[in-house]
């Protein structure tokens, strides 16, 4: 019961973030919008990860699979992309490089704010024992 209980919640955010997308008046993702409506949720509380852990894990887990009909789609396509494949190479490379960058300039952030709050909370606790 409880793991349908978490899809019915992750059904039902992405339901409401395609309701959303519909009644804007510009064209939208709505799986963008899912995703912020779920960080919002867990940030402001309503949502607890343990509510969707196991399904989100799950999704996480077999997301290979949902990018086969997208795949299969795009082979579909091959026609129109003739003379273009150049065109495509260099915005694949040109983001994926860009993906390399940012995540390492996240991770190298996010690890200089972890060891400023381990410091912090360490001159904290030494602070107490005096």
């Amino acid at each position: 019961m409880k793991i349908l209980m978490q899809l019915a919640i992750i059904l039902f955010i992405c339901l409401l973030g395609e309701v959303i997308a519909a009644v804007l008046p510009f064209p939208f993702p709505a799986s963008v919008i899912s995703m912020l409506l779920v960080l919002a949720l867990l940030l402001w509380g309503p949502l607890k990860i343990y509510h969707i852990q196991k399904q989100a894990d799950f999704l996480l887990d077999n997301m290979g699979f949902f990018f086969v009909p997208p795949t299969v789609a795009i082979l579909g396509y091959l026609g129109y992309m003739e003379g273009k494949v150049a065109i495509i190479l260099f915005i694949c490379l040109v983001t994926v490089f860009t993906t390399f960058a940012v995540t390492s300039w996240t991770v190298s952030a996010m690890m200089k704010y972890e060891t400023r709050r381990k410091e912090r909370s360490r001159y904290a606790n030494s602070g107490e024992s005096e």
